[in-house]
C-alpha cells in the first residue's frame, strides 16, 4: 500500500521536507566538531585508551537510553573489531549497564543514582578508562560514576552535548557536541565513539601491542 497516497501528498511532502532538514543539521552539526578541533580531540582520547591498555587497563563504559546503546556498542567494537580488514586481538573493554540483575539489584537496594558508580567501584582500577556518555552532561548516575571514577585513580573521558553541564568539570577529557537536539548529539557519539576505537587500534598497532591481520 502506498501510504502517501493514503494521506495525502502535503504531508507526505512535510515529511520528506523534516527528513532532509534533520540529515543537513547532522550534517552542520559534524561540520561544527571539526571546526572546533575535533580531531586532535580524539587523538588525545585515544592515546589516553590505549596507554591504558598497553599497561593492562581497561576501558569501562556507560550511559543512558541511547547513550547505554552506544556504551554497548562500543564496548563491542572495543572486544571484537571495529573493521573487518582489521582482524586484531581483543581489546578489554566492559559496559557497565549490560546485566540486567546487578542493575535492578543496585536501582532497588541503592537508588538508580548508583547503578554505574556501585560496580565501578568493584570493577574499576587505577588507570582504566571510563567512558561517560550524556547528552545532557547531567544524569545523576553518571555524575556518580565520575565521582567514583576520580576517587579510584581511573581517567574518566565524556562524550557529552549542548554545554557540557556538569559532567564537563569531572572529565580529565570530554568533547562536547555543539547541538542541544538529543538526536544530533547522539549521532555524533557514536560517530565519535567509531573513532575514538579506530585512533586506538592505529596507536596500539604502531607500537606493536596488537597486531593485523586481514579478515578471518
Amino acid at each position: 500500500m502506498d501510504l502517501t497516497a493514503e494521506i495525502g501528498a502535503e504531508i507526505g511532502a512535510k515529511i520528506e521536507a523534516e527528513i532532509e532538514a534533520a540529515i543537513s543539521e547532522s550534517v552542520a552539526v559534524k561540520k561544527r566538531l571539526l571546526a572546533n578541533g575535533i580531531g586532535g580531540q580524539l587523538v588525545a582520547m585515544s592515546e589516553t585508551v590505549a596507554h591504558s591498555i598497553a599497561g593492562g587497563g581497561k576501558i569501562l563504559l556507560c550511559g543512558n537510553g541511547g547513550s547505554a546503546g552506544d556504551a554497548q556498542h562500543l564496548a563491542g567494537e572495543f572486544l571484537v573489531r571495529l573493521r573487518s580488514t582489521l582482524n586484531r586481538e581483543a581489546l578489554p573493554a566492559l559496559s557497565l549497564i549490560t546485566d540486567s540483575s546487578t542493575l535492578t539489584a543496585c536501582a532497588n537496594d541503592y537508588g538508580y543514582d548508583q547503578i554505574f558508580a556501585r560496580p565501578l567501584q568493584a570493577l574499576g582500577r587505577p588507570g582504566d578508562v571510563l567512558l561517560a556518555i550524556t547528552t545532557s552532561g547531567n544524569s545523576a548516575n553518571v555524575l556518580a560514576a565520575l565521582e567514583v571514577a576520580r576517587d579510584r585513580g581511573l581517567v574518566s573521558l565524556g562524550f557529552l552535548g549542548g554545554d557540557g553541564g556538569a559532567a564537563l568539570e569531572r572529565c580529565d577529557q570530554a568533547i562536547v557536541v555543539p547541538s542541544d537536539d538529543t538526536n544530533r548529539i547522539q549521532e555524533s557519539h557514536i560517530m565519535l565513539g567509531h573513532l575514538l576505537v579506530h585512533g586506538v587500534e592505529e596507536l596500539l598497532l604502531a607500537q606493536g601491542f596488537i597486531s593485523a591481520g586481514g579478515a578471518p
